[in-house]
């Protein structure tokens, strides 16, 4: 584990707005758990064993080890808490394979309700994202602001699934009282990145690394919503415990966010001082790339923080520590 991650994980504990005690012995399964923001969360359930004496029992579930979620959720003891972070996020997967992308997102969340449902579970939180909002026609959106999604595009699988989702969380709560509520994630990175992430902002992060330019596909109008990773755990626990059954919250950091091309140029210019420069080069497959339509909207985070969240780290601090993180681990990997 890494110094990054290390820090990140005393941030998260650290948060006293959090009522730590309430997971006291009990038994947390959290979905996605190889993922970025699963591996997040099962690393704190188990440092908080330690640092708070906690006794959580965390079921980390992945197909390796517990089955395809679609299908069946293969554990024996009834999970008191439960996030759902399991979902397909490439954007080429979303053109390529619409057809799981849905149904992962669907029966997946489906099969956690009902597990929640038989278990009488105390909370779940549903992992949904910003992509909900689809083509928001506001400059800052609040929770009940949905635009429009093109159903005949198949990279729409990915937001109008997350939708559907959202709204089964509805449905188990009004019909069954499933104690559930939705997080809409901005893109979220830090420590735990893979280094050979093909998301944007870690391609940028690769151009900082290896001093190369940053090649943007488009002209970088997108206007994207960014989260710290120890800033969205420490909103993902605390709607765990803190938030309202059957509602939605935006978590983002409102300051940091910028267009894509603004972007590019805080890591050319900040992170990089000038060595490297921003360069525009269209690739002939762009279309085969699952690329977002241009989103021009902010996430408004008033719903969230009063439940006491507020994020902590701007755009340049995140770059910074995934940097350092990356750089972190191939050193150990040397040693």
């Amino acid at each position: 584990m890494t110094d990054v991650i290390h820090a990140e994980i005393e941030d998260v504990l650290a948060d006293s707005n959090i009522p730590w005690k309430d997971l006291k012995n009990a038994t947390v399964l959290v979905t996605g758990a190889s993922g970025l923001i699963g591996g997040a969360l099962v690393r704190v359930l188990q440092a908080a064993n330690e640092r708070l004496g906690l006794n959580v029992n965390t079921i980390a579930h992945t197909r390796q080890t517990h089955g395809d979620i679609r299908h069946n959720i293969d554990i024996i003891t009834p999970p008191d808490y439960i996030f759902h972070c399991a979902s397909i996020t490439k954007s080429a997967e979303m053109v390529k394979i619409p057809v799981d992308v849905m149904t992962t997102a669907i029966d997946g969340t489906r099969n956690v309700l009902n597990l929640a449902l038989s278990a009488r579970s105390k909370s779940v939180v549903f992992l949904s994202s910003m992509e909900v909002y689809g083509r928001a026609e506001k400059s800052e959106v609040c929770e009940d602001d949905l635009g429009y999604i093109d159903l005949t595009n198949p990279r729409s699988s990915y937001p109008e699934s997350k939708r559907c989702c959202e709204l089964l969380c509805t449905a188990y709560y009004t019909q069954f009282g499933v104690p559930v509520k939705t997080a809409r994630l901005a893109r979220t990175f830090g420590g735990g990145v893979s280094r050979s992430d093909t998301r944007v902002f870690a391609q940028f992060a690769r151009g900082a690394v290896d001093g190369t330019d940053i090649v943007l596909h488009t002209e970088g109008k997108s206007v994207g919503n960014y989260c710290y990773i120890a800033d969205a755990v420490r909103g993902l626990f605390t709607l765990l415990l803190k938030g309202e059954n059957g509602q939605a919250y935006n978590i983002a950091n409102p300051d940091a966010s910028m267009t894509i091309r603004q972007m590019a140029e805080l890591v050319a210019g900040e992170i990089c001082h000038g060595k490297i420069k921003v360069v525009f080069s269209e690739p002939e497959d762009i279309k085969e790339r699952g690329y977002l339509h241009d989103v021009g909207f902010v996430l408004n985070i008033d719903k969230i923080k009063k439940l006491g969240w507020l994020p902590k780290y701007g755009l340049r601090q995140m770059y910074e520590r995934m940097i350092a993180d990356w750089q972190d681990r191939e050193l150990k990997k040397d040693q």
